[in-house]
């Protein structure tokens, strides 16, 4: 199940930081910190959604 979770994280993370910067830009904010912490929360919370996915996939 790990080696799916890590295929499968690549593009979970970039599917919740891409959802994030979009959300911050829309709401018009440009600034560099507001986008940085979007991605990154995105990146972060990635994880246990991955783990989610994964273990269903397995089942």
């Amino acid at each position: 199940m790990l080696r799916l979770a890590m295929m499968l994280y690549g593009i979970v993370a970039c599917s919740l930081a891409g959802a994030g910067v979009v959300a911050v830009l829309v709401s018009g904010v440009a600034d560099v910190l507001p986008i940085l912490a979007a991605a990154s929360t995105g990146a972060i919370l990635a994880l246990p959604a991955t783990y989610f996915v994964a273990s269903r996939l397995v089942r």
